[in-house]
């Protein structure tokens, strides 16, 4: 027999052999593959109130303070980025328990077990804080708007981001809207591109995260009041427990009953999933908003950044067009994700308050109150707009009213969560009931700051 065909029989079953092992390794790498995209599409699928609930608290408003920080301290300030997570994350995770557990919002609960005293004055600071910073935040998209588009009237871009956020509350399901919400939270992933984008001094970065730095001048302690007042807000506590319970209805639990019976354990984990990406998200964004502004802003020593506008004006000849870019993409993508849900919030707590139907699951014609607020709420803060309100004193009296309203609301979710009659099983457990005293207490001191420093002269 021919010597090359002996070899060739020889060689068959090695090259048979590699070549299965070649199958079996590109099979195995399809099914691991396919696993990951199963397993990113399911948590995708968790993720819902809790991820808008976070993403909101990066509105117009928080970018302001949050570049303010960077552009004045540089890196100084970085680890409240890292200290606020988890306190905020608690706190959001015991108010849409107890919208999963009550089947009502927070303000309902408050009405059935708390003076009226007590709900009527969070609601009203609540629709006050919350208009004044929809008037702050329509006016920054605005101004951010004609930035990139100089020819553009900022009246008429005024009008038109307020009628799109209405229509978007009053025309559109909640199925639709709440999906809309959902894709316009990863709009914030353009503050992280947008800071790695500029040259970014790691060292100080972790060694500012890590250890804690304060100078307890006026100035400072306000801002950080600030921070936490704009992280830790009223309105992400009612639209957060209202927005649990809007979505229990649209899985079919359409009477409170359904929804306390029914509520199961597999719920109360994919919401804490929900919450602690959401809110990790949004300190996220916190973190990289305060490294681009030290990176650059005070690098350059530009320390005079009083609104959203002025921070992306100023990273531009810095930074340069692609930073300034999705700067300004983040504050437009983020105010219109946060302007309803101020309303939205406000309208929430009021509809509870006094018993009106309410939920963006009904049509206008079925809660003609509830819309009614969002619509006045929303045109309040556009009017804000024209009477020459500077949007800087809007958005310190809209601190003060968080600082005011915020202690009070934290007290009552505390105690509310943690009462054993109302919550069964699912109170709060030492460790929670621990921390949230903590975060009470921390926004105490917070709230005390905030009004004091606005009452003494500058």
């Amino acid at each position: 027999m021919d010597e090359k065909i002996i070899q060739r029989v020889a060689e068959a079953p090695a090259v048979v052999l590699d070549k299965t092992i070649d199958a079996s390794k590109k099979i195995s790498q399809d099914i691991y593959q396919r696993a990951h995209v199963k397993r990113a599409r399911e948590y995708w699928k968790t993720l819902g109130p809790g991820l808008t609930t976070g993403a909101a608290d990066d509105d117009p408003s928080g970018i302001t303070t949050y570049s303010q920080t960077g552009a004045v301290y540089g890196f100084q300030l970085l680890w409240l980025s890292f200290f606020t997570f988890p306190l905020m994350a608690v706190v959001q995770e015991m108010c849409a328990r107890i919208g999963l557990v009550t089947g009502r919002g927070l303000a309902a609960n408050l009405r059935f077990y708390y003076p009226r005293w007590v709900l009527y004055l969070c609601t009203l600071l609540l629709f006050l804080a919350n208009t004044l910073n929809i008037g702050a935040d329509l006016g920054a998209m605005a101004k951010v708007t004609q930035l990139m588009l100089p020819k553009a009237n900022y009246e008429l871009i005024l009008i038109i981001f307020t009628v799109l956020s209405l229509g978007l509350q009053i025309f559109t399901t909640y199925e639709k809207y709440a999906k809309y919400l959902k894709w316009l939270a990863l709009i914030l992933l353009s503050y992280v591109f947008s800071a790695l984008t500029v040259n970014l001094d790691w060292q100080k970065i972790i060694h500012s995260t890590i250890i804690p730095s304060i100078i307890f001048s006026k100035d400072q302690i306000f801002l950080i009041s600030a921070i936490l007042g704009t992280t830790i807000s009223p309105y992400l506590f009612f639209w957060q427990t209202s927005q649990e319970v809007e979505d229990q209805i649209l899985q079919g639990k359409t009477t409170i009953k359904l929804r306390q019976d029914e509520t199961s354990n597999q719920e109360i984990k994919d919401m804490r999933i929900d919450v602690w990406s959401g809110m990790f998200l949004s300190n996220l964004v916190m973190f990289f908003i305060i490294a681009a502004s030290a990176a650059t802003l005070h690098a350059a020593g530009i320390t005079d950044i009083k609104t959203a506008a002025d921070a992306a004006m100023a990273l531009r000849p810095i930074a340069g067009d692609n930073a300034y870019l999705l700067f300004s993409l983040g504050i437009i993508g983020t105010g219109l994700l946060a302007v309803p849900i101020l309303a939205g919030s406000a309208s929430y707590a009021i509809s509870e308050s006094f018993g009106w139907k309410y939920g963006l699951y009904k049509k206008l014609k079925q809660a003609h109150a509830f819309y009614g607020v969002i619509i006045v709420s929303m045109l309040i803060g556009l009017g804000i707009n024209f009477i020459g309100l500077d949007p800087i004193k809007a958005l310190i009296y809209s601190a003060v009213a968080n600082g005011l309203v915020a202690p009070v609301i934290l007290i009552v979710i505390i105690l509310m969560s943690g009462n054993k009659k109302l919550m069964g099983n699912r109170a709060n457990g030492p460790v929670v009931a621990f921390l949230g005293w903590l975060i009470t207490a921390v926004m105490v001191l917070a709230g005390m700051a905030t009004v004091f420093g606005f009452l003494l002269p500058q």
